[in-house]
């Protein structure tokens, strides 16, 4: 009778298992949708960017999202849904960057996010380096101060929740000048106070400071400071826990850095599926395969994504070239690898 009861226990124990097993698979099942999935079966791609920025994000007269990161974001949806107009953009400020991916309520950030060692392990993951840049200052033209070293004992606009408050602290403390900081939650503000002369100096992205010296009533009566005091390398992010949409995302941006290299535009991309040269046929999905499929894309996803937005350098050129839509600033680090900059990307094979 022992070993009946003891083997009657042991056989509702492997029921019990088995059914436990049973429900664990049904609920990670439930749960197994990918970020792909989810952004297909909604319809669109929910980036968050800025509205307010002159040649990475802002509004066109007609209300639409123009700008470079915006054009990165449309990227990505044109590579899943065939063109880029299933995007988008919710505006956020630079705080809510953070919360924003950490949360994972959108899919992608494109807006103007500094790639660091502590965002990595913290936000999200940092896909492909799409735009070098370094923090300066800006200053009345008659202000008398020629270099950032002149700035002892200066006050500063500067907007919080972003590098740009860190940066300046440590440069600051480095040299042993005093420094007084008004601080502001938008960079409208920041640049608000700055033209009204609450503060000597205004300091951010160097890119980001030609932006809003462009739209100043006298962009004269300013002047960026020669000196850069630190790296920014700005990159599109992911939230974490999803590989494969990581992946998807950086292939996506590798696609139009290639696209330039091999000299596939806007205007050229369809023509260029003739082309005889094997690298152009491989990235347009002519022939072969550089990871398309193990990401849930088309093999041609990339003749999307070139007719939507163009190569890296027409997006570049569209806002920030010189017949940009913005203002005009040099690619300098932003030209490609094989000229002289340091914009490169895997080869597509």
């Amino acid at each position: 009778m022992r070993y009946k009861l003891l083997a009657a226990i042991a056989s509702i124990m492997v029921l019990v298992a088995v059914l436990s097993v049973g429900c664990t698979t049904t609920d990670d099942s439930d749960s197994s949708a990918t970020r792909l999935d989810t952004v297909t079966e909604r319809g669109n791609l929910i980036a968050a960017g800025r509205t307010d920025l002159p040649g990475f994000g802002f509004l066109r007269e007609d209300g639409s999202n123009a700008g470079f990161d915006i054009d990165l974001a449309r990227a990505v949806a044109a590579a899943i849904f065939g063109d880029g107009s299933s995007l988008e953009v919710v505006p956020i400020s630079a705080a809510e960057r953070g919360p924003t991916i950490q949360g994972g309520e959108v899919d992608v950030l494109t807006r103007n996010v500094t790639w660091t060692t502590s965002r990595d392990a913290q936000w999200g993951n940092f896909t492909n380096v799409m735009f070098y840049d370094g923090q300066g200052f800006m200053v009345r033209a008659n202000s008398g101060f020629d270099h950032a070293t002149d700035l002892n004992g200066i006050t500063v606009c500067v907007t919080s929740g972003t590098t740009t408050e860190s940066n300046l602290a440590d440069y600051f403390r480095q040299n042993g000048f005093s420094l007084d900081t008004v601080v502001f939650e938008d960079s409208a503000s920041v640049y608000g106070a700055y033209e009204e002369g609450r503060c000597d100096a205004a300091t951010s992205d160097k890119s980001q400071l030609a932006a809003i010296r462009s739209g100043l009533q006298n962009p004269n009566d300013h002047k960026i400071l020669p000196e850069t005091i630190s790296k920014e390398p700005l990159t599109p992010a992911v939230p974490h826990g999803d590989d494969s949409w990581f992946d998807l995302v950086k292939l996506v941006m590798y696609v139009l850095v290639n696209a330039e290299e091999l000299g596939v535009t806007q205007a050229n991309v369809e023509a260029s599926k003739s082309s005889d040269s094997i690298p152009v046929r491989k990235l347009l999905g002519v022939e072969g395969s550089f990871g398309q499929a193990d990401v849930g894309l088309s093999d041609d996803f990339a003749v999307d994504v070139i007719k939507a937005v163009g190569n890296y350098g027409e997006i570049y050129d569209r806002y920030m070239g010189p017949n940009g839509e913005s203002f005009t600033l040099p690619r300098g680090p932003n030209e490609l690898w094989n000229n002289g900059g340091l914009i490169y990307a895997p080869p597509a094979k």
